[in-house]
């Protein structure tokens, strides 16, 4: 909250020594109010450019795949979900929600049942999400603390 701000509450009404604590506790409020509203906004932000971040770099490494050209990395979607002094971005895959994990870990190959590593039963993993979840990690703290 800017200064200029806090003048212009703090000359709303006369402070007096007796009505000091009510005169903090409505800046303390109000400021409340302003950094829940900026963190909202800086989630929501940074969701939408993980969002577009996990979409390119889907179609960068799995253009190969057996899908559908771009349906899976056309898939990302995301969903916010705030409460009352919080907001937390989820990332997503809704056109195959159980695959990402799949490609990100690797998994047996299904007509064996079995895991032997190096051979041609296991699929590797190919790290895709976890970059991109420190990235914009990174970013979101950045945000966050220039925005305070």
């Amino acid at each position: 909250m800017s200064s200029g701000r806090v003048a212009r509450m703090a000359s709303r009404r006369k402070v007096t020594l007796e009505n000091l604590d009510d005169a903090i506790a409505d800046i303390l409020k109000q400021y409340e109010g302003d950094v829940v509203d900026k963190t909202k906004e800086i989630t929501a932000a940074v969701t939408k450019e993980g969002v577009q971040a996990i979409k390119n770099e889907s179609l960068m490494k799995f253009s190969n795949v057996d899908l559908p050209r771009g349906r899976y990395g056309s898939g990302w979607t995301s969903q916010l979900e705030t409460g009352r002094f919080s907001a937390q971005g989820i990332i997503y895959n809704s056109k195959y929600p159980g695959l990402p994990h799949l490609l990100e870990h690797g998994h047996i190959v299904r007509t064996t049942g079995k895991r032997t590593p190096g051979s041609k039963d296991e699929v590797e993993g190919v790290e895709h999400i976890a970059k991109v979840e420190e990235k914009i990690t990174q970013e979101y703290i950045q945000k966050i603390e220039a925005g305070l």
